[in-house]
């Protein structure tokens, strides 16, 4: 699906009850296992507060990283790209129920990524996005993570 096909159908997910409040979450995972390649997931999720939720999800083959910081790096650019276009394509629809919006990155307190936390989460609002880390970034880690 495109990004507008994605927009419609997040909205039209929206619009089947309009007395829920929405949330939209976007977040990216990668896998590195091939020799030459690694696998890269970003989720966009909309979650019926207290009822549920639908994502979508796409798969991208970039390069291969050689270091953690650079594939996470890659998974936030790629999940910046994606609200990015997602956001524009929902300013071109008429009559979108509010929703609140984050980036989730794929980031904790524990274990090798807490290094780059400041880095990426100021990556992330650099472009007026809300971030999420672990253990609220379930997009990223849980959605994304579900398909690497």
């Amino acid at each position: 699906m495109t990004a507008s096909e994605v927009a419609k159908a997040v909205v039209k997910f929206m619009t089947e009850d309009k007395s829920r409040r929405y949330k939209i979450f976007i977040g990216s995972d990668s896998e590195g296992h091939a020799v030459e390649n690694t696998n890269f997931i970003t989720a966009v999720v909309v979650h019926r507060v207290g009822n549920g939720g639908r994502y979508f999800w796409r798969k991208a083959e970039l390069k291969k990283f050689h270091t953690l910081r650079d594939r996470i790096i890659q998974e936030v650019l790629l999940s910046i790209d994606a609200a990015k276009e997602i956001l524009e394509s929902l300013k071109k629809i008429k009559d979108v129920p509010e929703f609140d919006f984050e980036i989730h990155v794929d980031v904790g307190e524990n274990g090798p990524t807490k290094t780059i936390i400041q880095e990426v989460v100021g990556m992330v609002r650099a472009y007026d996005f809300e971030p999420r880390i672990k253990p609220e970034s379930y997009a990223a880690t849980n959605v994304a993570d579900r398909y690497t």
